[in-house]
């Protein structure tokens, strides 16, 4: 596309979106939303990116591959739950990190960054594949 508008305007929107989709991973390992969402507002953002400048622009933007960003959420969400059963012989169960600031952080969080990573990889992937063709 070429519209300068929209080019100028898509860095904002990706670093808007960015932050956005981090917040929303960041509250879901304990409120609504999480990796999942997260994952798909992040895509969202590299794809805006897409749209305006091109594919090679938002490859460019990633810094690396979305398979590469698959594998690191499969193997993040296996090793979270490795905690569990190496604690009580439960895979994926629950532990927790408590601060006496009143700040936790646990393996639930870990397991959203894996699904996180997953999603944003695979939808990027299919956008890549499915733009990068040209049919002509």
């Amino acid at each position: 596309m070429d519209s300068l508008i929209l080019s100028r305007m898509s860095r904002l929107i990706f670093w808007l979106l960015g932050a956005l989709s981090l917040y929303v991973l960041w509250r879901g390992h304990d409120m609504p939303g999480g990796g999942f969402v997260g994952g798909l507002m992040g895509a969202l953002a590299v794809a805006v990116i897409g749209m305006a400048d091109g594919i090679p622009a938002a490859r460019r933007q990633l810094r690396t591959s979305p398979i590469n960003l698959i594998g690191a959420g499969m193997v993040a969400a296996f090793l979270s739950g490795l905690p569990g059963l190496l604690r009580d012989g439960s895979y994926l169960s629950h532990q927790w990190l408590h601060f006496d600031s009143g700040f936790s952080i646990g393996t639930p969080f870990i397991f959203d960054l894996g699904v996180y990573l997953v999603v944003v990889g695979g939808v990027l992937a299919m956008i890549f594949r499915l733009y990068a063709e040209d049919p002509a």
